[in-house]
């Protein structure tokens, strides 16, 4: 066990706070205390080093002056922490939908902590003990909640633990955007669990997009069941650490899930990625696109893993991730995987990384388009198909913008391209 997790552990077992959840939170840290910290030699940490987590030392946030930017256009439901501290007010007018802290929602938070995120996740056991910031959601049955709920999260150093519980009921639909920001050194672990009712319909958005000398382990993990709907987009920067893992559990018959992931890095940040999916119940489909751009010396992480068990027949799955390098430094190390014990069903996986395509380079510039402009449109067209499918235009707009930024940061690194 590392420094930071031993100091981490031994403030909370020193602490005198207690709350509906100290079982449940005592039971994680038992399972702490008997799991070995990963290390290199472990698989699903081989490619990411927590070296700078081990002997990590913060500073606590100097600042807690932060307005969350507005999405023009899109009409949501704000709710801000800013260094784990709520700053909005919840609402509490949305008839059919219930809105509290996690530290006040005894009945219902007990009925969704740690249900549907698995136990394996060394991080999200940390997170079990230790989170404080969060809410819980609970949709009525067969409520129809047409505006989205915005879940912003920014830090500017210390360490923080968030911790979102939401449950979906029967017949219900929600759009989820979960929002996390921050640069300066600072440690943070944030999860989220979603509980999807028969024929239940789940937007969800999850934007990590923290950058520079930020330490960040989380997670969003799914329950669905009988024909529920969930369609999830996944944005990521990189950072000195970012890991996320995304689980999916096909608990039902008739469910379908859509999973989109764009992740773009430079320097020398790490983005991590591990997805997956476990179709438990016959006629599930899952479709999970995935695509990366990575320059100067920046590393990503992809492990894919769909799981069809014996009795999940008629599965339909299929699992992409697609890579541009634009320096020679940059890496990717991808892994996607198919486990299939079930003899009907139709799946397909596969991967690929690589530089642009030099003949659709050569179809723009045969049309008049510059050299440089060209790589852009390329590159930038590549994850924007990507964000054109979302539902919510004006949030379309706001993303490309976010990337649009964060893409004038890359290009210095694309051949023949200045930053401007």
């Amino acid at each position: 066990m590392s420094n930071w997790l031993t100091q981490a552990l031994a403030q909370y077992q020193s602490s005198d706070s207690t709350d509906w959840l100290s079982a449940a939170r005592e039971k994680s840290l038992q399972q702490l205390h008997n799991t070995a910290w990963p290390t290199r030699k472990t698989e699903n940490w081989r490619y990411t080093p927590l070296a700078c987590l081990e002997r990590t030392s913060v500073a606590e946030p100097t600042n807690d002056a932060f307005t969350a930017e507005s999405i023009e256009g899109l009409e949501c439901i704000e709710i801000v922490f800013v260094n784990g501290k709520l700053v909005s007010e919840l609402t509490d007018n949305i008839p059919g939908v219930s809105i509290s802290l996690l530290s006040e929602s005894k009945e219902s938070a007990q009925n969704l902590f740690q249900k549907v995120k698995p136990e394996h996740h060394v991080f999200g056991l940390v997170n079990d003990v230790l989170a404080s910031a969060g809410v819980v959601i609970d949709v009525d049955e067969s409520v129809v909640v047409d505006t989205p709920i915005r879940l912003v999260h920014w830090q500017n150093g210390g360490e923080s633990h968030v911790r979102h519980l939401v449950r979906v009921g029967k017949g219900a639909s929600l759009a989820v955007i979960e929002e996390y920001r921050g640069d300066n050194p600072l440690v943070a672990t944030q999860y989220a669990e979603y509980q999807l009712e028969d024929d239940a319909k789940l937007n969800h958005y999850r934007f990590a997009l923290h950058t520079n000398q930020a330490m960040v382990v989380g997670g969003s993990h799914f329950n669905l069941s009988d024909r529920s709907e969930l369609h999830s987009t996944l944005i990521g920067f990189g950072s000195l650490l970012s890991r996320v893992d995304i689980d999916i559990n096909h608990c039902g018959e008739h469910a379908m899930a859509t999973q989109n992931s764009v992740y773009l890095l430079e320097g020398k940040e790490i983005f991590d990625l591990h997805s997956n999916v476990e179709h438990t119940k016959p006629n599930g489909t899952t479709e999970e696109n995935i695509r990366g751009i990575v320059g100067d010396e920046a590393k990503a992480v992809f492990n894919g893993r769909i799981h069809i068990h014996r009795h999940a027949q008629k599965t339909l799955a299929e699992l992409n991730n697609r890579n541009l390098l634009l320096t020679n430094k940059a890496e990717v190390n991808t892994k996607p995987e198919l486990e299939i014990y079930a003899d009907d069903v139709r799946c397909a996986h596969g991967a690929t990384v690589a530089e642009l395509d030099t003949k659709a380079l050569y179809y723009l510039r045969s049309r008049g388009v510059s050299e440089q402009e060209a790589r852009i449109m390329l590159n930038f067209g590549f994850i924007n198909e990507l964000i054109e499918q979302l539902p919510l235009e004006p949030l379309v707009e706001w993303l490309q913008g976010e990337l649009k930024r964060r893409f004038n940061d890359l290009r210095n690194q694309i051949p023949g391209v200045e930053a401007v």
